[in-house]
């Protein structure tokens, strides 16, 4: 059951897929009039949460909190959704709670455990303004202390920090250190930093044989949400 103390657990993703797995398990669910891209109230194993979306990366998740804590007082922060494994030891699809969080100039934020009878991965997370496309540049980065990598959760944690609210960060591995993405997504970004999904189209369009790529990609996706939403169902914050 996921519970927290008092009042709603927020979960802040960069997108509504990564939800997916978590609205499973909802009762009910009902759309907030927020102006970012998903807002939504949901009841899931008898708790409150709510769930924002607005994109990839620092800027999209900084507008995400700022709403959020303009418009609710949540018990407990999650930052959630995918992640991309530096650690050769963790397989997509595996569920990795950070103890800490380190931002792209060392900052570092502690996060909470929360209590969860399911097995997971734990260690420090990096959050960077971009996507670790190769497994070079994802070799290069374990150097930096961290198992996992990101774009958001350093932003939702410093929000959190501000207003003195429990902060978790669990997420699912979407794709392993040894594989490389079949496209350099950082560029194909907007000004705010979300990847520009009819621009990846474009891309793809005149190299077919990304196509089946990007295809798995979606599927492993659908598989991690499915396999996050189980975890965080569970948890207690």
């Amino acid at each position: 059951m996921a519970t927290a103390e008092s009042g709603p657990v927020l979960a802040v993703a960069s997108h509504r897929r990564e939800f997916a797995g978590l609205l499973r398990h909802a009762s009910w669910v009902s759309p907030l009039p927020w102006p970012i891209q998903h807002a939504s109230n949901a009841k899931i194993s008898n708790s409150e949460w709510i769930l924002a979306a607005n994109g990839e990366g620092p800027r999209c998740a900084a507008a995400a909190m700022r709403c959020a804590l303009e418009s609710s007082t949540p018990a407990a922060v999650v930052s959630t959704g995918f992640c991309g494994a530096l650690d050769p030891a963790l397989r997509s699809g595996d569920v990795f709670v950070a103890r800490k969080v380190i931002d792209g100039s060392g900052i570092e934020y502690e996060a909470m455990l929360p209590r969860a009878s399911r097995e997971c991965a734990t260690g420090a997370l990096l959050s960077l303004d971009r996507i670790a496309v190769t497994a070079g540049e994802k070799a290069a980065l374990l150097c930096r202390g961290a198992a996992a990598v990101e774009m958001e959760a350093a932003t939702v944690a410093e929000a959190a920090r501000r207003r003195a609210i429990p902060f978790y960060c669990i997420r699912v591995v979407s794709d392993g250190a040894q594989s490389d993405l079949p496209v350099d997504f950082n560029r194909h970004r907007t000004a705010e930093g979300r990847i520009d999904t009819w621009g990846v189209a474009r891309h793809a369009a005149i190299r077919p044989w990304l196509w089946p790529r990007l295809f798995r990609i979606t599927l492993d996706a659908s598989h991690a949400s499915r396999i996050l939403g189980d975890y965080l169902a569970a948890c207690r914050f």
